[in-house]
């Protein structure tokens, strides 16, 4: 019988890595590069300030920097990152997960975003859709007359695969 394949992992000794799938991992990987601006391998308030800013939040108070800081044991590295990540995941549903992520471009928590606003960072950050991903994805969900992408129902959508009533 041929030995089972081992699942590469990115960095030694450390179990979290075991926790996702290589591609997850990748992920995780590609986001943290494009936190880590200034490419020193940890992720700092400079580095979570800059992040703001490319997303187009300025304003962000020093102490919401410190206190996403100070939930990491020590400094921000990979693994730490990967880890923090790990226990947020922990037991959420992928709904939760989504909604999540898309809160990140809806500060004020309006529920929807701006249609070009979404169209724009999904073609110009990290894993980059093409002209004819964001087409259909809008014609899936086309924004609503104000221009506006609700993303809860989109989340719904894509977890339940059934439009909400």
């Amino acid at each position: 019988q041929a030995p089972k394949k081992a699942k590469k992992k990115i960095e030694g000794g450390s179990n979290v890595f075991s926790m996702f799938e290589q591609t997850q991992i990748q992920e995780f990987k590609e986001a943290f590069t494009i936190m880590d601006q200034n490419r020193d391998g940890f992720i700092d308030k400079a580095d979570l300030r800059d992040t703001f800013a490319a997303l187009g939040r300025l304003n962000v108070k020093n102490e919401e920097l410190e206190d996403m800081v100070k939930e990491a044991p020590g400094p921000i590295n990979f693994t730490v990152f990967l880890t923090m990540f790990g226990e947020k995941l922990k037991g959420t549903d992928p709904e939760e997960t989504l909604l999540n992520a898309f809160k990140i471009f809806d500060p004020e928590g309006k529920g929807h975003i701006k249609a070009d606003y979404i169209k724009e960072m999904l073609m110009t950050q990290a894993d980059r859709f093409s002209q004819e991903e964001i087409k259909q994805m809008f014609a899936a969900f086309p924004p609503d007359v104000s221009g506006n992408l609700d993303y809860k129902n989109l989340c719904y959508v894509i977890t339940h695969g059934e439009e909400k009533d």
